[in-house]
């Protein structure tokens, strides 16, 4: 069930798009057997057409997950391209570095074992492309240290943004436990719409993204 759009239409969306081949198609079916953590298929086929367009030559992910996204990503880097992704939970990392080994991209993909907040603030280099999918509540705390990161005419692409739908409803209409998280991702998002320096669209698909283009 979505909070975000009609259940219907995300199934047609689905329904529609075709199966993944190889490894990505592998973990989407695990995925949806075991509840594994991956982007939806609807943001995959986003991120897809957005980066066809972009091409890029370097990519940040935040937020490794199992690969996924990672793997996906790489398909569209520029030949000799790099990605460097961020992880810090172990079991993550472990299924991680063993999808990004079968699927062959151990010199592309770089994984780098430890929690983003300390490896951002001391991360010295320029990227085409950010991708976001992080800890929620500190997409924040992120932000400034993405935009330092990101190349004029990147892009950042933030996941999740709507949290199941909860973002845009009032504070007091959400469960209390859901109110730190309620209260920053809006910042957030205030931040990334109201920035000078940006053009930012926030789509209602999957559970929310938000694309930034830095002038």
């Amino acid at each position: 069930m979505s909070n975000i759009t009609y259940d219907y239409i995300n199934d047609y969306i689905r329904e529609i798009t075709p199966e993944s081949l190889g490894i990505l198609g592998r973990i989407e079916r695990e995925a949806k057997e075991t509840d594994l953590p991956i982007i939806q298929k609807e943001v995959a086929r986003l991120i897809s057409v957005l980066l066809s367009v972009k091409k890029p030559k370097k990519i940040l992910e935040i937020g490794t997950a199992v690969g996924y996204s990672a793997i996906l990503m790489s398909n569209y880097l520029q030949e000799g391209g790099k990605l460097i992704t961020i992880e810090r939970y172990d079991i993550m990392q472990n299924a991680a570095k063993e999808n990004i080994k079968e699927a062959g991209l151990e010199d592309t993909i770089s994984l780098i074992e430890k929690d983003a907040e300390e490896v951002l603030p001391i991360l010295d280099d320029s990227f085409d492309v950010i991708f976001l999918d992080g800890a929620k509540g500190q997409y924040n705390n992120f932000l400034p240290h993405c935009l330092r990161l990101l190349k004029k005419d990147g892009l950042l692409i933030a996941d999740n943004v709507l949290h199941k739908g909860t973002v845009a409803k009032l504070r007091y209409d959400i469960p209390r436990r859901q109110r730190t998280i309620h209260k920053r991702m809006r910042s957030f998002l205030w931040e990334i719409t109201h920035n000078s320096d940006l053009e930012t669209c926030v789509l209602p698909i999957g559970d929310g993204v938000a694309v930034c283009h830095k002038k």
